[in-house]
C-alpha cells in the first residue's frame, strides 16, 4: 500500500470533494470495527481526532466500514489499549505509544523522545526517514500495526505546587509524567507516576502527587489543573513533540480490503495534519485564559535542563546496551535528528528567533 501516492493524488478529501464514496464501495463488505481510546472524551482535540477518522472513514465508504469509538474506561483502561488490540479485544485503538516503554523502551520511538525531535521532524523520519517501516517491523510481535493520527506539538513542563529553581527541587517529587520521561527523572530523585489523564486532577487534589504534566494550555484547561497547582513550567523537554497513533490489530488489518485500507491511512493522514493546526490554534487562547486565572508561567532553569539532557543521553545508553531494537531505532533516530537541527537551524531558527525579537519590540 503506498499511502503517500494516495494522499498526493488527492486521497480521502478528493473521494469526498467527487461523491463518489457510494459507488466506489460497491461490492465492498461491510465492516464494523470498535475503536478504544486512552482518553476521555473531555479531552475534545485528542478523543475528538478518533471520533473525525472514524467519521471520516464512514463517509468515504459510503457507510459501509464503520468504527465505533470508545473513550478510556469505556472497555478497558486507557493505559490498557494496546493488549486490548495485541489481543483482539478490540480491532483498533486510539493512543499514544510511549506508554508502554515498560514492555520495551522502544515502544517510545512512535510517539517522541526527550530531548528530541519536533513535530515535523517526527514526520519526516516516519514518513519519509525510515521510521514507519522500523516500527511496524517491531510492532509485529505484538500482532499490531500503528499509523500516525495526530500531534501535540512541543509540550509544556507541568504543574507545580512549589517551584524549580535548583536540581535538588527534584528530588523526592511525585510527579505525573508520561512514558521515557519518567525513567530519566529518576535519575534525578523523582518519584514518577503514570496517571491515566482523567485522574490527575483528583490525584493532585489529594496530594497522592506533588505535580502533573498533561499536554499544553488548551487540555490543561480543560483537565482543570491549574486549579490545584499554580506554577507552570515550560519547556516539556522530554516532549519536543507528541505524536499520536492509531493501532489496529494486525490480523484485522490485513483482512481488510485494499480499498479500505488506504482510506483508514488517509483518514488518519489528514487527522495528522489537523489536529496539529488545531493545537497551534487553541493554546494560545488557552495560555492566555491561564494566566488570567492565576497560573504563574515559569522557564526551567537552564542548569536543571542540562542535568535533564546528561541523565537522558546516560538512558539512551543503558537501554541501547540491553534492547536490541532500541539502539537500532535510536541509530536511525539520531542520526536524522543531527540533520533535522541542523537544516531548522538555517532557516526555521533564524526566522523565528527574528519574529520573536521584533513582535516583543513591537509590544513595548
Amino acid at each position: 500500500m503506498k499511502r503517500r501516492q494516495w494522499i498526493q493524488q488527492g486521497g480521502l478529501a478528493g473521494i469526498l470533494a467527487a461523491g463518489t464514496a457510494p459507488a466506489f464501495a460497491q461490492g465492498l463488505p461491510e465492516v464494523r470495527w470498535r475503536l478504544t481510546s486512552s482518553f476521555p472524551k473531555t479531552l475534545d482535540t485528542l478523543f475528538g481526532a478518533a471520533d473525525n477518522v472514524a467519521k471520516r472513514v464512514l463517509d468515504a465508504t459510503g457507510g459501509k466500514f464503520q468504527i465505533k469509538t470508545f473513550a478510556a474506561g469505556e472497555i478497558v483502561p486507557g493505559l490498557q489499549v494496546l493488549d486490548a488490540v495485541q489481543n483482539a479485544s478490540v480491532e483498533a485503538g486510539q493512543t499514544a505509544m510511549y506508554y508502554y516503554f515498560g514492555k520495551n523502551p522502544a515502544f517510545a520511538f512512535a510517539t517522541c523522545l526527550p530531548f528530541g525531535m519536533n513535530a515535523r521532524q517526527q514526520n519526516a523520519w516516519w514518513y519519509y526517514g525510515g521510521g514507519e517501516e522500523l516500527y511496524n517491523e517491531f510492532l509485529k510481535p505484538y500482532n499490531c500495526y500503528a499509523i500516525p493520527y495526530g500531534n501535540t506539538g512541543t509540550q509544556m513542563g507541568g504543574w507545580f505546587r512549589k517551584e524549580i529553581k535548583t536540581v535538588n527541587d527534584l528530588k523526592g517529587l511525585k510527579f505525573r509524567v508520561g512514558g521515557v520521561a519518567g525513567q530519566i527523572l529518576l535519575r534525578l530523585g523523582v518519584v514518577p507516576q503514570q496517571i491515566a489523564a482523567g485522574d490527575i486532577y483528583p490525584a493532585l487534589e489529594k496530594g497522592t502527587i506533588d505535580a502533573a504534566e498533561w499536554i499544553g494550555p488548551h487540555d490543561d484547561d480543560r483537565l482543570g489543573i491549574s486549579k490545584v497547582a499554580k506554577y507552570y513550567y515550560t519547556p516539556g523537554w522530554w516532549e519536543g513533540n507528541s505524536s499520536g497513533h492509531m493501532i489496529v490489530n494486525l490480523k484485522a488489518w490485513e483482512a481488510l480490503p485494499k480499498e479500505y485500507q488506504q482510506i483508514f491511512a488517509a483518514a488518519c493522514g489528514e487527522s495528522n495534519s489537523m489536529a496539529m493546526a488545531k493545537y497551534d490554534h487553541l493554546n494560545p487562547i488557552g495560555l492566555k485564559k491561564l494566566i488570567a486565572g492565576g497560573a504563574q508561567l515559569r522557564v526551567f532553569p537552564k542548569a536543571v535542563l542540562d542535568a535533564c539532557y546528561t541523565a537522558t543521553q546516560e538512558q539512551y545508553a543503558e537501554w541501547a546496551g540491553k534492547h536490541p531494537e532500541f539502539k537500532t531505532m535510536l541509530t536511525s533516530y539520531m542520526n536524522y535528528l543531527q540533520e533535522e537541527v541542523a537544516w531548522f537551524r538555517v532557516a526555521e531558527g533564524s526566522f523565528d528567533s527574528y519574529m520573536s525579537q521584533a513582535l516583543q519590540k513591537k509590544r513595548s
